[in-house]
């Protein structure tokens, strides 16, 4: 049958869904569900070659660094299936994206295959009839260059991960790995936690108050100088709490006697200079891939990763342009789809006369070269998309489209005014002789809105509070005044303010740092931050990013031993070589060798990495100083306190609150903690029935009651030797979550040790029931069938009414729905309402489809809405865990075995045009690998 079909083949099947529908029925449109190949781990190697240069790394280091491949468990299948549609076909479009990792996906796709049809490369960055339409009538080849640099950087990740990971396994314990650009990352979360604990806080007063002139009209002014010199405000302290320059500092005595001098009848206060000044903002750029991560963080409290998800799914379905790019310019099709948008809306004075043309920063080519914008050459508005999208969905297209739509609005224009009014003469105050006050006022008025109409950019946490002056600014009227107008000051007030650490990262304002440094690119920002939280190097508190205390040691080995790698600018240099590979400026090949081998003038990694395990000391790179007295020590089982006595010399190691964070530990705290009196073991008396002494104890995953055994009796010396019999094990029982070990009783622990308890008989069956303590929790008993029970109270309570009851209720999969120990709003994706649970493996939060667990170490009164949203949004964002496979049984010993043969490709790509006139490879090498039938 003659091959009448084109095969396209796409990344995901929701992107083969929505590009089928608009290709018709010429065309048939696969996915590949991602990657294919992926580099082969050394222990999936066969044993020749793992003998060679490649079997440390799956990377023949000696030949080029020619990296191994192996087709992935889940692309076999796949592979399987693109094979027999490809035979079928009469050409092969791969429409994967267009950034490197697409152009890499197609290049493997390119290699499984081995087509004998034309293939060709089809690029777009919307989904959309005409922009596919037109991909597919203009297609191009694999860009090899492309491919290089990302294999390149994949062989790079392998190198560093493998020989710098070990490094922290054998000094640091619970480290999980280290990360080419995951650990530059870490590092500023934890240099700004140390930041914030060296911070020493520092008090200050202002004054602020109400101006009136003489008609009525009032306006609020502030103090900012007495007898000409500033007072002192937040930003005139160092981090150490040191006043810098020569302001006046106000205490809360002195600013309370300044306040009461001001509203003296003595004192005239006087509007000395008016300044109005023309007001001009520029609306923002459209959004790259980070100022969209930024700003939903900012505007949406989204996670990097959420965000991404999300986007993925408005691309997917034609609604946005591709979202992995770092270009802020717009197409023409775009600027007048906006521009048109803009006066629809706001009339036709909102736009300029000129399209406004926006250029990036970034030398970077290897993205799609568009802003992420709405697609399509109108604009959809997100009220026509309300009916269609999800609510998370919604909000992110409604910040696409506006920021889109402003961009190509007029400036805000207006006037800001400010205003000095001086007050003298002071009368005499209590310890404080100043002459002359002086106040200013400000507003903004705005006079044209412009795009502001549209769209106004949110700022970083760090910068909150003048964002929030600046708002009050602009949204203040102030009356006309002019130069000699006599001013009545009135309810004047001294507020006294502490100085605030620099604020930790949020998700939003780490991105931003990542981009400003060069750290990565836009398309990895999201799976940066999702790797250090799920090593758990960091975990969240809010939005804030907060590192736990393992992060610490990490960052201190890799900094003293490997301090290039997690060298801001070496690591940002890494990144600019990396796309001159893709520019194909410096040859893969060359630039590896020298990374990792060195040339002589620099050490390159390998060296780098056998000099890192010479001497350490683990113990000292594992503590962190608190106090003379004190230190911290991260160890197999987490931080603790190792505490000195100053005058006996004896140590004692105190365990740490999970949920205190390092900047919380000062050396007060780390002092109440180790006063705090050590729990011992509570006798608690006798067993009635056994005679034996029971005792309440506290261990290392809770408390716990239990009876002692009685010390057994050595054997006479001239008895003859018997096997050696297992000694007898104790009863022990954890206590109930409400129990506390200061104050449980004998009566309660006999109770707990005789678990489980037998409620009673089943008359229907004749089967006992009882009721007891389990890995997941309270439950029932009778025969195989069991029911969770809702709380560990019960267990002591249900009787057999009770208990058939339960047994007469559904499984409900095995166990019975938790109990909400709190109850929120309604998720905005899924629309439920989120329950915070206590479940089988610990506290978690579920709107009903997604289970979310609450990382250790946050407090469950703390949780708040928002902190359930970002939980459940990022275990979303994850997709569903990989099912486990079922591991198959030890094959019986046969006479014979039967060998068969499985050919793993590996080679070098070279874009050389075959006789079909197809890019393809030289002869791949083979590397067989025989498995027993």
């Amino acid at each position: 049958m003659a091959a009448t079909k084109k095969l396209v083949i796409v990344e995901s099947p929701a992107k083969a869904k929505t590009i089928g529908k608009y290709l018709g029925d010429d065309y048939e449109v696969m996915a590949s569900v991602g990657h294919v190949r992926d580099l082969a781990h050394p222990r999936d190697l066969p044993p020749e070659v793992k003998k060679g240069p490649a079997g440390k790394f799956g990377i023949d280091i000696d030949n080029d660094f020619e990296p191994f491949y192996v087709t992935t468990d889940r692309g076999k299948k796949t592979v399987a299936e693109l094979k027999r549609a490809a035979k079928d076909a009469s050409e092969i479009l791969l429409a994967t994206d267009e950034d490197r990792e697409g152009e890499a996906i197609a290049w493997h796709l390119l290699e499984v295959l081995k087509p004998k049809v034309p293939v060709r490369r089809m690029v777009f960055h919307e989904i959309t009839p005409e922009s596919i339409q037109k991909a597919s009538d203009s297609t191009r080849d694999v860009d090899v260059a492309l491919v290089d640099a990302q294999e390149t950087r994949r062989i790079l990740d392998r190198l560093y991960g493998f020989e710098v990971s070990p490094v922290l396994w054998r000094r640091v314990s619970g480290a999980k790995s280290a990360g080419r650009v995951q650990s530059p990352a870490l590092k500023l979360i934890v240099d700004r936690e140390l930041e914030r604990r060296a911070f020493v806080s520092a008090t200050y007063s202002d004054i602020e108050a109400t101006g009136h002139k003489t008609s009525g009209e009032s306006f609020a002014v502030s103090l900012t100088k007495l007898d000409d010199r500033r007072v002192a405000s937040g930003r005139d302290f160092s981090d150490l709490g040191q006043l810098e320059g020569d302001a006046v500092l106000l205490g809360e005595t002195e600013a309370a006697a300044v306040a009461s001098m001001l509203q003296s009848d003595a004192v005239s206060p006087v509007v000395t200079k008016v300044e109005p000044k023309p007001y001009t903002r520029r609306p923002a750029a459209p959004f790259t891939t980070s100022t969209l991560q930024q700003e939903a963080g900012r505007k949406l409290r989204y996670s990097a990763s959420q965000t991404m998800s999300i986007a993925q799914g408005l691309y997917e379905n034609g609604h946005i342009t591709y979202m992995r790019t770092d270009s802020v310019s717009l197409s023409a099709q775009a600027i007048t789809a906006a521009r048109a948008a803009a006066q629809a809306l706001y009339g036709h004075g909102s736009v300029p006369s000129e399209p406004r043309l926006y250029k990036g920063k970034s030398k970077n080519s290897q993205e799609a070269h568009e802003a992420v914008r709405p697609a399509g050459d109108v604009f959809a508005t997100p009220s026509e998309l309300a009916g269609v999208l999800r609510s998370d969905e919604l909000k992110l297209y409604d910040l696409i489209w506006k920021r889109t739509v402003a961009s190509q609005m007029v400036d805000a224009k207006g006037e800001t005014v400010s205003i000095t009014i001086e007050a003298e003469p002071l009368p005499s105050g209590e310890g404080v002789e100043f002459s002359k006050a002086t106040l200013s006022a400000s507003g903004t008025i705005l006079t044209e809105r412009g795009f502001l109409q549209a769209y106004q950019e949110s700022k970083d946490d760090e910068g909150a509070e003048a964002e929030k002056k600046d708002e009050k600014d602009a949204d203040a009227i102030l009356p006309p005044l002019t130069v000699g107008d006599v001013i009545t000051i009135s309810d004047v007030e001294a507020k006294s303010h502490n100085t605030q650490p620099p604020a930790r990262y949020t998700e939003a304002s780490l991105v931003k740092a990542l981009e400003e440094k060069g750290i990565g690119r836009p398309s990895t920002y999201a799976s940066i931050i999702q790797v250090i939280i799920d090593r758990n190097y960091v975990v969240r508190r809010g939005t804030a990013l907060v590192p736990q205390w393992i992060a610490f040691p990490v960052t201190r080995l890799l900094q003293e031993r490997f301090s290039d790698l997690v060298d801001y600018d070496f690591t940002a240099e890494l990144e600019e070589d990396l796309d001159r590979i893709a520019r194909g400026e410096y040859q893969r090949g060359e630039w590896l060798h020298k990374f990792y081998f060195g040339d002589g003038e620099h050490q390159g990694l390998k060296e780098i990495a056998l000099a890192a395990t010479e001497e350490i000391d683990a113990r000292a790179l594992n503590t962190l100083e608190i106090s003379p007295t004190i230190n911290l020590r991260v160890g197999k089982y987490g931080p603790f306190l190792e505490v000195t006595d100053p005058d006996t010399g004896e140590v004692k190691n105190v365990n740490l609150p999970l949920e205190l964070a390092p900047d919380e530990l000062t050396p007060e705290k780390a002092q109440q903690i180790a006063d705090e009196p050590p729990v011992v073991d509570r006798v608690l008396g006798v067993d009635p029935q056994t005679g034996l002494e029971i005792v309440a104890k506290k261990g290392r995953f809770g408390p716990y009651v239990t009876e002692v055994l009685p010390e057994p009796e050595a054997p006479a010396e001239d008895a003859p030797k018997k096997k050696k019999a297992s000694a007898p094990k104790p009863k022990t029982a954890s206590l109930f979550q409400s129990m506390e070990i200061e104050t449980i009783d004998l009566e309660t622990a006999l109770r707990l040790l005789a678990l489980p308890r037998e409620v009673g008989v089943d008359p229907e069956s004749g089967e006992m029931i009882t009721a007891q303590n389990g890995r997941y929790g309270p439950y029932l008993k009778k025969g195989t069938d069991t029911r969770s029970l809702d709380s560990e109270e019960k267990i002591f309570e249900i009787d057999v009414e009770g208990a058939l009851q339960r047994f007469a209720e559904p499984k409900y999969g095995g166990r019975r729905q938790a109990s909400a120990l709190k109850t929120f709003e309604a998720d905005p994706v899924s629309g439920k309402p989120i329950l915070l649970k206590d479940g089988r493996f610990g506290p978690y939060v579920t709107d009903g489809e997604i289970n979310a667990t609450v990382p250790r170490g946050m407090p469950l009164d703390s949780l708040d809405f928002e902190a359930a949203v970002q939980l459940i949004a990022d275990k979303r964002a994850k997709g569903p865990a990989p099912k486990r496979t079922a591991k198959k049984a030890p094959a019986k010993k046969k006479t014979a075995a039967k060998k068969t043969t499985t050919k793993k490709t590996v080679g070098k790509k070279k874009a050389t045009p075959s006789k079909d006139g197809n890019p393809s490879s030289k002869s791949p090498k083979t590397v067989e690998i025989r498995d027993e039938d």
